[in-house]
């Protein structure tokens, strides 16, 4: 457990934040937090920012501040970006409502290992999301440290992997349902993109696994110094990044939350994978959820 004492930009000294670790490899919860202050304050904004990179995924409890305060805070990360599918709430641009009603069936595209939006040239950066209401049990969400997931593969895995790219697709999963003309105007409008199995963290410098549940095939794995025959090339190339994407399922790298109405996480969707676990149907499970515009991995 950590805290830190911290100056406002008033001068005057607050409570610390008090840190709390959940596993050894990856998230944190934190108390004595307003969130709706830290949206207006310099100096607890950055010793947010830092607790967010070294633990990747942070949690509150009983944070009950406005949408305004919501979307406040997630744009002192950046400019935030609207969802495909569900656009923004009509008062509070780039706040998305994803909302789960009574009776309504379930999707099935929240509960896949999933770096968020991949399918983007410049996937997100990160997400703020507060759970508005909950159901009565289940409905908990697993973030994955995907450095770690890279640090701890094998040295001939890394090795057969260093630059090696793949590609990323909406049409093959939230379009995969859709007729087939609203599927290629999805592909139209959002076309794959490409992106390397391994990116670099461009504010910690550290190696991340960087494939999931959006990640349909290698794109440069067909040279000579791999293929012999086809076999090599398929099923070859689809066995190695199905093993790549399994390392997110793995324990070990994980953190499970259980969510409490206004309850947030803010995670750092350059490193991290996420599950939101769909156990609870036909109750109601209501988030708010803001994202920010991230880089170009590399």
């Amino acid at each position: 457990m950590t805290a830190t004492t911290l100056a406002t930009s008033s001068g005057r000294t607050r409570t610390p934040f008090r840190v709390e670790p959940l596993t050894a490899t990856i998230g944190a919860e934190l108390f004595d937090v307003d969130l709706g202050e830290v949206s207006r304050d310099d100096a607890l904004f950055a010793e947010l920012r830092a607790l967010l990179l070294r633990h990747k995924v942070l949690f509150f409890r009983d944070q009950d501040f406005t949408r305004a305060e919501h979307v406040a805070l997630a744009e002192r990360f950046g400019p935030l970006e609207d969802h495909p599918a569900l656009g923004s709430d009509p008062d509070h641009p780039g706040l998305v409502r994803i909302y789960k009603e009574l009776g309504s069936a379930p999707d099935h595209y929240e509960n896949a290992f999933h770096c968020d939006a991949t399918w983007r040239v410049d996937p997100p950066m990160g997400s703020v999301l507060r759970a508005v209401e909950i159901p009565p049990v289940g409905g908990d969400t697993i973030w994955v440290n995907m450095a770690e997931a890279y640090t701890r593969l094998p040295e001939s895995v890394k090795e057969r992997i260093a630059g090696l790219r793949t590609r990323h697709s909406i049409e093959a999963s939230f379009g995969a349902a859709r007729p087939i003309e609203q599927r290629h105007a999805l592909h139209q409008r959002f076309p794959d993109a490409e992106h390397p199995v391994v990116r670099t963290h461009p504010e910690t410098g550290e190696k991340i696994l960087f494939v999931n549940s959006f990640t349909t095939h290698l794109v440069n794995y067909h040279t000579p110094a791999n293929v012999r025959f086809g076999l090599d090339y398929a099923p070859g190339a689809s066995d190695l990044l199905r093993y790549l994407i399994s390392q997110a399922a793995i324990p070990e790298y994980q953190v499970r939350w259980r969510w409490t109405r206004n309850s947030v996480a803010i995670w750092d969707n350059r490193s991290t994978q996420h599950y939101a676990v769909q156990d609870y149907w036909p109750a109601v499970r209501k988030m708010e959820r803001t994202a920010i515009i991230g880089d170009r991995p590399f």
